[in-house]
């Protein structure tokens, strides 16, 4: 059966600007009394390229989970994640050390992208996540991004 979703469908969209939207995020994060607010939701991720050596400054959301700060990406600097790797972040204005766990497997992906999704609309519409009559994530979305190339990732705060 043919799937009759629009092209590109299951893979996360990018902004017109996103660069620029990236750099004044990154930004607004540093500033402690600021950061409090948007850092309800956005965290700092300091990654390396494995090869490149190149240092990424990412700012993307992520929701707490059993202890956890969960994020899912499907972006290439995630590829520079390791489980058991650590990677540094500024998490509420402060730079920390996490110790990282990366899921890559179906299960684990569409599971943690649901976990996700429940928590911010936010995710869901910049991933191509709809809902169930229910309300629940849509199980077909969740395939879709993680066959897209999706990733999760379990953050632990030191």
């Amino acid at each position: 059966m043919a799937d009759e979703r629009s092209p590109g469908a299951g893979r996360a969209q990018t902004l017109a600007l996103q660069g620029v939207a990236n750099a004044i995020v990154r930004v607004l994060l540093r500033v402690p009394v600021v950061s409090r607010g948007i850092g309800k939701r956005l965290v700092t991720l300091y990654v390396v390229g494995r090869r490149s050596g190149k240092r990424y400054t990412v700012p993307v959301a992520y929701t707490r989970h059993e202890g956890a700060l969960l994020i899912g990406s499907p972006f290439g600097w995630g590829r520079n994640l390791r489980t058991g790797e650590p990677v540094e972040v500024r998490f509420q204005g402060r730079r920390r050390v996490a110790d990282v766990v990366v899921h890559t497997d179906e299960d684990a992906v569409v599971r943690d992208y649901a976990v996700i999704a429940r928590d911010n609309r936010n995710f869901t519409g910049f991933n191509k996540i709809g809902f169930t009559a229910n309300g629940d994530p849509d199980p077909a979305d969740l395939h879709l991004a993680w066959a897209a190339g999706a990733r999760s990732f379990h953050l632990r705060l030191r």
